[in-house]
Parts: C-alpha cells; sequence; structure tokens
C-alpha cells in the first residue's frame, strides 16, 4: 500500500507519519518501508557532519508498520505504545537509506498487542526487538 492507503488506516500525519510503503504478506505479518531523506526533524543536530536516525524513531517506524496489520481495529482509534523490550541497535541508518521494517505479531489480548520487529537497510539488520502497544 501507498502513502495515501496508510493514511486512512494511521492516524499520524506530517511530520509523524514515518513510513511510505506497507503490505502484509501473510497473516500476523507487516513490512513498512521509508527511504531517510536527510532533513527530516529528528536529524537536525543528531548529529551534525554525521547525521544518523535516532533509536526510538527506529522503534516509532517498526510500530507503525505493524499496525497495518491491523487496519479493521484501528479505525477511529490510536495506537498507543505500551512497552519496548530487548530492543538492540546493530547498524545505523543514514540519508539515502531505505529502512524496510519486518514486524509479526506474536500475542494480542485486545486492546494491547505484541510483535517482534526488525529494522534493515540492504538486508543488514540495524535494530531488532519486542513492541508492545494498545489500539485506545
Amino acid at each position: 500500500m501507498n502513502i495515501e492507503e496508510i493514511k486512512n488506516i494511521l492516524p499520524h500525519r506530517n511530520s509523524m507519519l514515518l513510513i511510505e510503503e506497507a503490505e502484509c504478506p501473510e497473516e500476523g505479518k507487516a513490512i513498512g518501508k521509508y527511504t531517510i531523506k536527510g532533513d527530516e526533524y529528528f536529524l537536525d543536530g543528531h548529529f551534525p557532519g554525521n547525521p544518523i536516525v535516532p533509536g526510538v524513531i527506529l522503534c516509532e517506524m517498526t510500530a507503525q508498520s505493524a499496525c497495518v496489520m491491523f487496519s479493521s481495529d484501528i479505525k477511529g482509534k490510536t495506537p498507543m505504545f505500551a512497552g519496548m523490550n530487548n530492543v538492540k541497535f546493530k547498524n545505523p541508518v543514514h540519508p539515502g537509506d531505505t529502512v524496510e521494517f519486518h514486524t509479526e505479531l506474536v500475542r494480542s489480548v485486545k486492546p494491547f498487542y505484541f510483535i517482534k520487529g526488525q529494522a534493515f537497510v540492504n538486508g543488514k539488520l540495524c535494530m531488532s526487538g519486542e513492541f508492545s502497544f494498545a489500539i485506545v
């Protein structure tokens, strides 16, 4: 799905809508993508002369990617982070990189959802972790 279709699912808007493409290749899995342009607000000052996407932004991008799995549950509601566990950052993400987020539903107890997520650039693992959020 493209960004306009994503906007029909997620309530996020500029400058916090942080995925540009998404797909659900099978039940309980979603993949999101975003290309870092270099002019994003989160790169301002992180770090001058060596811009690196902050880890917390990668976590947000992962959660937004996962939310497309729950399009029918989200309509008219807001997905809210509930927790992050075992988050690890392996490689930095820079302007020009296209980040691909692979997410998988581990379990759900509505309104809570628990996922595993990973971020890759050119097949190289950049971040992994376990995330929980509520749709309220």
